[in-house]
């Protein structure tokens, strides 16, 4: 990812500009999701705009890094942002008719709870990264890889929306026993 942010850098784009492109890739590729009966080429085009947001918000990140542009906003913004575009994608894909809604809504919000999840536990001291099986970038990788496969076959993304509802759902739940777990070591080590 460093060439990559070396290249962004070297013509002149910021964090937050990567960032604000990679939701732009998010809300297209909603609209290929939504729109995709209108021409079967956009069931191909969803998913690679998705994996280009995905790239996106890789990149912002590595930029902030390499060049010490990291800011509390930049982080701020860049998790605001990957929200949308998680809940922008998924309404593209119920609005396209291309899951179940009720899966999608399920999705959805484990989407969003995972994220919630990791940022309230954090906040209160507990370093959540990599606790879970449905980080976004699983998520992502997930919905690509069931989007392509229903170029083929329909309904692969709507079991990839169902087994990501599945997913996001358990790692709301290892978040939870895992803040529990660590939140009670931490209170024993302050009273002790």
């Amino acid at each position: 990812m460093t060439t990559e942010a070396k290249l962004a850098h070297g013509i002149g784009l910021t964090p937050n500009q990567v960032s604000a492109i990679g939701i732009a890739f998010a809300i297209l590729s909603a609209l290929a999701y939504w729109k995709w009966r209108f021409h079967p080429f956009l069931l191909i085009a969803a998913p690679l705009l998705l994996l280009v947001s995905g790239f996106c918000d890789a990149l912002d990140g590595a930029l902030a890094r390499l060049y010490g542009q990291t800011t509390a906003f930049g982080v701020f913004l860049d998790s605001l942002l990957d929200r949308y575009a998680d809940a922008i994608v998924f309404c593209g894909i119920i609005l396209g008719g291309l899951c179940d809604p009720f899966w999608g809504l399920v999705a959805l919000i484990g989407s969003l709870l995972v994220s919630y999840a990791r940022a309230r536990a954090e906040a209160e001291g507990v370093r959540m990264e990599a606790v879970g099986v449905a980080e976004r970038a699983e998520r992502l990788i997930i919905l690509a890889i069931a989007s392509f496969l229903s170029i083929a076959w329909l309904d692969a993304l709507s079991w990839g929306v169902i087994i990501l509802a599945v997913i996001t759902n358990l790692t709301v739940l290892q978040r939870v026993i895992y803040f529990r777990t660590a939140s009670k070591q931490k209170e024993k080590e302050s009273s002790g």
